[in-house]
């Protein structure tokens, strides 16, 4: 009898290990889906996992993901827990940049093209079901698109838009489709936006905003609130830290359009996943308003990327807003209507950065410790791909654990999509204190087969613990290569004191700013957060507490007056802010 209660406890807790995800209430970017693998270097017969552009749109209280070159799409009934779609038709090749849209009972999809290409929709996307709503959309002339096109229908108009681009040359473009001729073009294109990055600081190209090259748009998308047109575009290039969403904001659909002071709306060019740009925007089933994003990895190609989602919104002003403070850490998902835009943080530290870690082999100079410098273009491999392997993490204190998320890396990978048998990944967690007795704490064995190149994990309670080791079970990949492993939770130790000696200086190129602190103790990062009012601070760039303690904050407007704070962080929590500058 005993035997079998044992037995039955045993099954009772790893049933609650592998059932995990079915209590899951936070998420955490990049977005935990099934990346799809990419042959944009088949010369070098290399294979990779991306997903960029997304757009996520709500139909009938559910949601669906589309995503660059990812031979379908995928559905989800919460934003936690996405199903992969392979649907029953698709246009003449994978769509790019694709755009899509939901109005009552039909969704409509469009690709990006220089061609004639046809309009799809659907009554039941969640069955893959797709249909020709028009067989061909009128070819445009020729560098004109439509490439990254939006659809837009306004309601209280009952009008059809487009809008599109893709160039640093040329702008973005809009015109009116025809409903009676199933949207077709009704209006002549004209041109909306053009960049302006001698005036828009964030507009220009490179790495901080320090190339000279001609900057790019696209990434057009359309929300209407408050009575006015916010027309989004990306900007200055996608392969960058600095990719960034903006608005342009008019009375119509078509505009005109004014720049909207405040830019750019969605920004993250520090953290470990960097750069928010060409994404969309959309309201959950609570009303809450969300911004997509495409930050880089550039392992493979430098367009290698991933998928991120932040809360974003609309203030009493109407002003637009996304918010990247902590935008790589876990956040709840709303239950609700939230009030305040840090709402959804949940106060979980990461506990791992730059923490000591082994592994079980090394193959040659791409050590183990690169899993926890916050970098995901640095990374581990392991000598073997094979069941075993595994890295330890000494996170040299005890914390509270509560969640932790695991990336790969496609290093010198041979995957193809069409061997499904082989494209999914399993791995283990364990704890414990004194890196001797060891605790299962994640064991993803037990599920159904999936691949999560960025799996996340929440773990059902906190667990106390020193060390956390992963352990590899299956990877597609003929390498065992892991960039990053994060561990979050909470310490009991002290937060950090507020930084002293906060100083900002605008620097004759008014575009740019230097800014300085003096270093507290005990410190993990910083959130410097600036905005065009003290109580409109919505930007944040993320610096790490070993880095130096200055910054050259270079996306800025000419002419614009602006407010600035700074905050501390470690694995027990946040200071407080600095007193408001202006500058």
């Amino acid at each position: 009898m005993k035997k079998l209660l044992f037995i039955f406890f045993c099954l009772l807790f790893f049933n609650q290990l592998t059932a995990q995800n079915l209590n899951q209430k936070t998420y955490c970017n990049p977005m935990d889906i099934n990346y799809r693998y990419n042959f944009e270097q088949l010369n070098e017969q290399i294979s990779y996992r991306s997903g960029a552009d997304p757009v996520i749109v709500n139909h009938k209280n559910e949601y669906y993901l589309f995503v660059t070159i990812s031979g379908g799409y995928w559905h989800s009934k919460n934003l936690i827990n996405w199903e992969y779609i392979t649907p029953s038709m698709w246009p003449m090749e994978d769509m790019c940049a694709p755009a899509a849209m939901s109005v009552r009972d039909t969704l409509y999809l469009f690709q990006s093209t220089f061609e004639q290409r046809p309009i799809l929709f659907s009554t039941e996307p969640e069955k893959g079901k797709l249909q020709f709503y028009n067989r061909w959309l009128p070819r445009l002339p020729q560098y004109i698109g439509p490439w990254d096109p939006a659809l837009f229908y306004d309601e209280d108009l009952d009008k059809w838009y487009m809008y599109w681009g893709s160039s640093n040359v040329y702008p973005l473009f809009g015109a009116e489709l025809d409903k009676s001729r199933n949207l077709t073009y009704k209006s002549k294109y004209q041109g909306l936006i053009y960049l302006d990055p001698k005036n828009h600081g964030w507009e220009r190209f490179g790495r901080d905003h320090r190339d000279t090259i001609r900057p790019f748009t696209e990434g057009a998308w359309m929300t209407k609130h408050g009575g006015k047109y916010f027309l989004q575009y990306g900007a200055p290039g996608t392969e960058y830290n600095v990719y960034a969403n903006g608005t342009y904001i008019g009375d119509n659909p078509l505009g005109p359009f004014t720049y909207a002071p405040y830019n750019p709306i969605s920004y993250k060019p520090g953290g470990f996943m960097t750069g928010a740009g060409h994404g969309n925007t959309f309201q959950d089933n609570y009303g809450n308003y969300w911004n997509t994003g495409t930050p880089w990895v550039a392992v493979n190609w430098a367009m290698e990327r991933r998928i991120v989602m932040f809360p974003a919104g609309f203030d009493a002003d109407n002003q637009m807003f996304a918010n990247t403070r902590f935008g790589d850490f876990p956040q709840q998902l709303p239950t609700k209507k939230w009030d305040n835009k840090d709402d959804l943080f949940t106060g979980w530290m990461l506990l791992s950065y730059k923490k000591p870690c082994t592994a079980s082999s090394v193959r040659d100079t791409l050590t183990a410790q690169k899993v926890t410098d916050e970098n995901p273009r640095t990374f581990w491999v392991a000598n073997t791909n094979k069941e075993g392997e595994s890295l330890t993490i000494d996170l040299q204190n005890n914390y509270d654990v509560k969640a932790l998320q695991v990336n790969f890396t496609d290093y010198k990978s041979d995957v193809y999509n069409s061997n499904e048998a082989r494209v999914y990944t399993q791995f283990k967690f364990y704890a414990s204190l004194d890196g001797k007795k060891w605790d299962l704490i994640s064991d993803n064995t037990n599920e159904p087969h999936r691949d999560r190149p960025n799996a996340y994990v929440e773990l059902p309670s906190s667990v106390k613990a020193r060390y956390i080791k992963y352990e590899n079970v299956h990877v597609p990949m003929r390498n065992l290569a892991v960039s990053d492993i994060r561990v979050f939770g909470n310490g009991s130790g002290k937060i950090p004191e507020m930084p002293k000696k906060f100083t900002v200086k605008r620097q004759s190129d008014t575009r740019n700013a230097d800014i300085s602190w003096e270093k507290p103790a005990n410190v993990v990062g910083y959130n410097i957060l600036w905005g065009i009012a003290p109580d409109k601070l919505y930007q944040t760039y993320q610096v790490w507490g070993d880095a130096p303690n200055a910054l050259e904050l270079r996306a800025l407007t000419v002419g614009q007056k602006y407010y600035c704070v700074i905050e501390a962080f470690n694995e027990n929590g946040v200071s407080g802010r600095s007193e408001v500058m202006g500058f």
